[in-house]
């Protein structure tokens, strides 16, 4: 890893990041970045590896991921956080993260996924892994899921797996918030789910478009 991106508005959070990445990278050379403003401002330049937080204080680094992403499809994205519930998991995945850890996990677990990237192995946390595993047991797949839904409703699901709000799918299709609200209805109903982190998972199942910028 030559280049590197901490986004992280801890001061000593962001202390001991840059050492792991340092004790397992020697020559990388570290950009910081405390806000989503700040980040912003590197945009559209080359990184090999980002590491981001979830919680920043000006906003969300889903931000950063989707605007790393955008700009540096290359780099290697990795979330590093406190959130290990499920939406905030499909939320990074969907939104470019290509690894997920845990800040509580200890430097060595850390130090250790962040080596493995050189190897071409994503840097999930333990925890994680099996959360995901666990997700997929309960909630699918499930075969021929594009078979059941029409090409609206796979339109809809796709636009509430990028984030958008009822309003906001309402408006891209150019439709009423209550038809919109009734999809969803179906939806959950045809894919056997109750939530939109669920809905995600699926979309990306299906190779729809995921973020909003996709």
């Amino acid at each position: 890893m030559k280049r590197v991106l901490i986004v992280e508005d801890i001061a000593e959070t962001r202390r001991w990041l840059s050492q792991l990445v340092l004790d397992t990278y020697p020559k990388a050379k570290i950009e910081v970045a405390e806000t989503v403003r700040a980040a912003s401002k590197f945009q559209g330049q080359a990184f090999d590896l980002a590491l981001i937080d979830l919680g920043l204080p000006d906003g969300s680094g889903l931000d950063v991921l989707r605007m790393v992403h955008r700009g540096n499809p290359k780099a290697i994205k990795v979330v590093t956080t406190v959130m290990c519930d499920d939406a905030s998991i499909v939320a990074a995945l969907s939104a470019g993260a290509d690894g997920y850890l845990l800040k509580e996990n200890t430097p060595a677990v850390i130090a250790r996924q962040l080596a493995q990237l050189s190897i071409g192995i994503p840097a999930i946390a333990p925890s994680i892994a099996r959360r995901i595993m666990a997700h997929f047991r309960l909630t699918g797949p499930a075969a021929g899921l594009d078979a059941q839904l029409t090409e609206r409703e796979t339109q809809v699901l796709g636009l509430i797996a990028r984030g958008l709000r009822n309003s906001e799918v309402a408006t891209e299709m150019g439709i009423a918030d209550t038809t919109v609200a009734g999809y969803i209805k179906v939806i959950y109903r045809k894919l056997g789910i109750g939530s939109r982190a669920e809905a995600a998972w699926h979309a990306s199942r299906l190779g729809l478009r995921m973020g909003r910028d996709a």
